[in-house]
């Protein structure tokens, strides 16, 4: 405890390169993005001559330095985050059921105050979700085998049960992902997704009969319709054009890992 009169330790500032959503959603909802600023990773994992943020487990990078920055990206939040084992599919969980022993999922959503959902990425997209007046908030990891396993629309209906809300209550914020002009996918990409979201085919680019440019943004975009979430901001960044500031898994393949979190702030 600070004695009277001594200097009282500052709050911690989230680093200014860190993504924080501007979206009409209730001042108890909180969410940011991380971005390679604002910890100790070095290397592959860094950021230039700053220390790089990944928070990503099992990518090679010194554990010790790992757990750091997941420290220091703690010292921003209400309660630990919620890790969850990425499968890149379909499955939602309730983060308040999610402890040391991760669950295996690619999404995550709570209704409780104070619970920080979390998913981790370097080219994938997050996708932040909560309701106007912040009764619940979930994070999606949609690459696009997830998008193709119905993770966005799980999410919603997820959601909406839980919480009792209506998808047009939602408003959804889409993070950094690898752009379409650098995501080439094959056939086998369109017809996975033709399978899961209607009218997907817009979303698709031909370079050629056997390749395709893929946008997931707007992938998301048609995945949100399908099940009335048309409140869509963000999904601007590009992690493969942009390595100063993002990791970039297809880029790099050995690299870090952003993560996307979104919690429901006590007494906001």
């Amino acid at each position: 405890m600070n004695s009277p009169g001594s200097p009282v330790d500052p709050a911690p500032s989230l680093d200014p390169d860190w993504i924080v959503p501007d979206w009409p959603v209730s001042k108890q909802v909180r969410a940011l993005i991380t971005t390679r600023a604002g910890g100790v990773s070095t290397g592959a994992w860094g950021a230039g001559d700053r220390g790089g943020m990944n928070v990503g487990a099992n990518t090679g990078d010194d554990p010790a330095r790992v757990a750091e920055n997941r420290l220091r990206l703690r010292s921003f939040l209400p309660s630990p985050p919620r890790w969850i084992r990425l499968q890149h599919g379909g499955d939602v969980v309730n983060a308040e059921d999610v402890n040391a022993n991760e669950l295996s999922a690619d999404a995550a959503i709570a209704c409780a105050e104070g619970v920080v959902c979390c998913v981790t990425i370097a080219d994938c997209l997050p996708v932040l979700l909560a309701d106007r007046q912040g009764r619940v908030v979930g994070v999606a990891h949609a690459g696009w085998r997830g998008l193709a396993a119905g993770v966005l629309q799980g999410t919603v209906r997820a959601m909406c049960s839980r919480a009792g809300v209506q998808p047009r209550d939602l408003v959804a914020f889409l993070g950094p992902c690898i752009g379409a002009t650098a995501f080439e996918v094959g056939p086998e990409v369109v017809e996975a997704m033709r399978r899961g979201i209607a009218g997907c085919e817009a979303a698709f680019e031909a370079i050629d009969p056997s390749k395709y440019r893929a946008d997931l943004p707007a992938l998301a975009r048609a995945g949100l319709a399908q099940v009335d979430v048309r409140d869509v901001h963000g999904g601007q960044w590009c992690t493969h054009s942009d390595p100063g500031r993002f990791y970039s898994f297809r880029r790099d393949r050995v690299t870090g890992r952003h993560a996307a979190l979104i919690w429901r702030q006590a007494g906001a």
